[in-house]
């Protein structure tokens, strides 16, 4: 990172530990910021999932959030003072800085699969407690009293509304809700200016940048990921992505954001897409020669890569068609150093009456009703191409019965021989169904059904996940002391399961007493009444 002299920045752009970290060059391992420290203290709990990352004398990480560093990017190419700096090193620069600008993927940890372990464990997510900390810093709070605007954005933009108190407590003064490269630099300006600008600012698709308005980041990504494009044309009503106009990154754009890690060390990138598999389609259906391309290019940088996401129809769908799953596994296997790729897959749920209500072109091109056995497929395509899938499925969902979820247990059923891990998820109101309140963490009642759903998901991933730590995961020395902690973890989460089934055994003899006792009394009271 270029020596720019600067002891003071008008705008600092920042977030919490949780945030602010490489997760030991392991993107996955972020899932347990999400979780409350389980099973070892905290401070060790923070070590195996957010390590700090390295500074540069000025406090700037050497690399950052790729939000973050697009913000960064806009910024500075509109020709303000501004820099992501460490959540350590902010007091140095608060003082005199115009702007607090604050971004997150969960805020206060009512995404998942945050949700999901507060709701299991009763505590609160490292995430929430992270972020809390840092905006209850004194240094902050003397800064705003002195005038310091503060401006939040990214993903978890949202949240803000569900925690008002702590909206006006941290004296936020805008929340940004989406896409804004359009509309971060007129806010910042405004700001300073001491114009009026409104608390909350909702960037629908009418307000979408342009491929040519997004600005290339000048820094450093996390794990160098990059995006490749924004937006997906399925249109899942739970999902806020689908609200985005679909935009492909020319390959040029995209080069040139990898070339910004690789001048700076990072080698080992993530493709990073709401569906890397539809990269250069219009549509549903992949296209081969785009993403070939891709992954040539990308390839020629990179040491290795993964996906952030792709889904289960995609996966089908090109190989059946065009056998591109394993064309692009022996481009990716013949010209990295890796032997496996991630990705994380939405399962959503195994009812296909749920998936034709809030998700009917999730199996597209194929039928939403055969989506059970898609997803099937996908999963032992996966399986056998050594591409290993961080899946998630939604509990709680509007319309929810529990016949639907039964469904979902009988997939998890079904793909227990495919190697991955099971998250489960609350429903948490987000895309169309933003204004739900009465779905999801808050109005769901468990149901035997959702424990065994959560149960299996437990199990097939303590199984698979040993597997993929002693076949594939963080090998090399310097990752001992993590794989250590990571098996401890494990060991920790076998007991702890076990104990958990003894307590659902418990559970559903007393739920199936209190059936039974309540079918005799029904049959009781309909004798009592045809005697009379």
């Amino acid at each position: 990172m270029n020596d720019m002299g600067k002891t003071s920045f008008d705008i600092i752009i920042t977030t919490d530990r949780t945030m602010m970290t490489d997760h030991h060059g392991k993107e996955f391992i972020g899932f347990m910021s999400t979780s409350p420290s389980v099973g070892l203290p905290e401070f060790l709990w923070m070590y195996l999932c957010c390590p700090k990352p390295k500074v540069d004398k000025y406090g700037r990480p050497l690399v950052a959030s790729y939000g973050l560093r697009k913000v960064e990017a806009k910024l500075l190419e509109s020709g303000f003072n501004a820099a992501v700096i460490d959540p350590d090193y902010i007091d140095r620069y608060i003082d005199k800085a115009k702007v607090l600008m604050v971004g997150h993927h969960d805020y206060f940890a009512f995404g998942p699969p945050s949700s999901e372990w507060w709701l299991i464990t009763g505590r609160e997510p490292v995430n929430r407690k992270s972020f809390i900390k840092l905006m209850s810093r004194p240094s902050i709070r003397r800064a705003k009293a002195k005038g310091l605007k503060i401006v939040a954005g990214g993903p978890a933009a949202w949240q803000w509304f569900w925690e008002p108190d702590l909206w006006k407590e941290f004296g936020v003064d805008v929340v940004i809700d989406g896409e804004a490269e359009r509309v971060i630099t007129p806010v910042v300006r405004d700001l300073i200016e001491g114009r009026d600008v409104p608390n909350y600012i909702f960037v629908g698709a009418n307000m979408a940048p342009e491929i040519e308005e997004i600005p290339e980041i000048r820094y450093p990504s996390i794990n160098g990921l990059v995006e490749i494009m924004r937006g997906c044309p399925r249109g899942c009503s739970f999902c806020s992505v689908t609200l985005k106009t679909l935009r492909h990154y020319p390959l040029e754009k995209i080069e040139r954001e990898i070339m910004v890690n690789v001048r700076h060390g990072i080698v080992h990138g993530i493709l990073h897409s709401d569906d890397v598999l539809l990269y250069g389609s219009q549509g549903v259906i992949p296209e081969p020669e785009p993403l070939i391309k891709l992954h040539n290019m990308a390839l020629k940088h990179y040491k290795t890569i993964a996906w952030s996401h792709a889904s289960l129809a995609a996966v089908v769908v090109a190989e059946r068609r065009y056998k591109l799953m394993t064309k692009l596994m022996d481009i990716v296997f013949s010209k990295s150093e890796q032997d496996y790729i991630g990705v994380e897959v939405g399962l959503e749920t195994g009812s296909p009456r749920l998936a034709k209500i809030i998700m009917p072109a999730k199996a597209s091109p194929f039928r939403v009703e055969e989506y059970p056995e898609v997803a099937e497929e996908a999963f032992a395509i996966m399986h056998d191409l050594r591409i290993i899938p961080a899946a998630t499925f939604i509990l709680g969902l509007p319309g929810e019965t529990e016949d639907d979820v039964w469904k979902t247990v009988e997939l998890l059923d079904r793909i227990r021989k495919y190697r991955s891990i099971v998250v489960p998820m609350i429903f948490v109101p987000m895309g169309a169904l933003k204004s739900d309140k009465k779905s999801g963490i808050k109005g769901l009642k468990l149901t035997r059904a959702h424990i065994e759903a959560m149960r299996k998901a437990l199990w097939h991933s303590i199984y698979w996940g040993q597997d993929i730590i002693e076949r594939f995961y963080m090998k090399g020395p310097k990752y001992t002391m993590v794989r250590l902690l990571l098996k401890a973890f494990i060991e920790y989460a076998k007991w702890k399961a076990s104990k958990i089934e003894e307590e659902i055994e418990s559970y559903n003899e007393i739920v199936l007493s209190i059936d039974e006792e309540k079918k005799r009394s029904e049959k009781t009271l309909v004798s009592q009444l045809i005697g009379r």
